[in-house]
């Protein structure tokens, strides 16, 4: 009952088999090998349109840097307050940006809303040289609370960002569940909708470390392979990379195991909701938030199992746990089974039953 994250899940056997066959003989290094050229022309297929590609390892170098390619030093980034850039990367996109300030907007559900990035915006305190302005907007899609952006939704946020001047970056760590969860094509909820900059997440989704920096205007990437290089994110053997990213995309694996997360937290959503237990967010991708009384946490956890304790002010009212109840997140990911799920819930029956 290992739910804690997605990050757990082992990498999958397309991905190891195409790092063997990447490992035979010689290739060109620092990413103008043949592999890397492949992914960069279906990356080019899958959002319908001509991208320009940078390929990392870890998903806070692909935020940072790709926020670096549209923030000044001396401005600001716009990001949810509870956004994974503002709190789960070690000051990185501060670090890679030279100095940019985060700034944080509230939201339910994880979301930022028109109404609040226009009330933010229109602020008085953005007035340069004393102040920071705002140069960019960044979005989580998947969330933190583990809710998906619809097109429309990102269509409106860009609409406001971009009447403002902002650039907008998408945090695509689960963009693959998103995806699926939208159920619209990845061009219809990205630069279609006024996204500039994705960071296409594939280690949460069966890669073992493949990122993609994906600009869609593609003027914005002038110097961005400079930038890669001069961040340490330039792998000289760059095939490895290309090589998880393309067994991934082959067949649209990567979402068909966007899909099978999704469809295991549903599973497990839906039967902690028929205990009578609470979710804290509604469940669109792959994680779950659930309210737990302290006997069923007690019990799961003497069960072995494995999950985060979380806190969020972006709860609805109707949505709050009862004193004393364990805010937890469950995450589910490609590998995880129906038995995983069911054996949870089995110890959710029989701590009810005994309290």
């Amino acid at each position: 009952m290992f739910f804690v994250s997605d990050n757990a899940a082992p990498a999958a056997d397309a991905v190891l088999s195409a790092l063997a066959r990447a490992n035979a003989g010689l290739s060109a290094p620092y990413g103008k090998d043949e592999a890397t050229k492949r992914v960069e022309r279906k990356l080019a297929e899958v959002f319908e349109r001509e991208v320009a590609v940078s390929l990392v390892t870890t998903g806070t170098a692909a935020n940072a840097i790709a926020l670096a390619q549209l923030t000044a030093p001396w401005k600001a980034v716009i990001c949810h307050e509870e956004a994974h850039v503002m709190h789960d990367e070690c000051g990185a996109p501060e670090f890679f940006t030279n100095g940019a300030k985060l700034a944080g907007a509230s939201g339910l559900d994880g979301k930022i809303t028109p109404d609040g990035l226009t009330a933010l915006l229109d602020r008085d305190f953005w007035t340069p040289p004393t102040h920071v302005a705002p140069a960019a907007l960044t979005i989580s899609q998947a969330t933190e609370a583990g809710t998906v952006y619809t097109a429309s939704e990102v269509g409106a946020l860009a609409d406001v960002a971009k009447s403002r001047g902002l650039r907008v970056h998408m945090d695509g760590a689960r963009f693959a569940n998103a995806v699926a969860s939208a159920n619209v094509s990845p061009a219809e909820l990205t630069w279609k909708a006024g996204v500039d900059i994705l960071s296409f997440g594939f280690t949460k989704n069966g890669a073992m470390a493949a990122e993609a920096i994906v600009v869609f205007d593609t003027a914005l990437a002038a110097d961005l392979a400079e930038r890669r290089k001069r961040s340490g994110h330039l792998w000289s053997k760059g095939r490895y990379i290309a090589a998880q990213i393309e067994a991934l995309l082959a067949d649209d694996l990567w979402i068909a195991f966007g899909r099978r997360a999704n469809a295991s937290a549903d599973r497990l959503a839906r039967g902690l909701e028929a205990r009578g237990l609470t979710l804290a967010f509604p469940r669109q991708a792959n994680e779950v938030f659930v309210h737990l009384p302290a006997p069923v946490d007690a019990a799961l956890k003497a069960a072995g199992g494995v999950y985060y304790t979380w806190s969020s002010e972006a709860v609805r009212p109707e949505r709050q746990g009862r004193p004393g109840d364990v805010f937890a997140r469950l995450i589910a990911s490609f590998e995880t089974t129906d038995a995983e799920v069911d054996g949870l819930l089995g110890v959710v029956d029989q701590a009810l039953v005994a309290a």
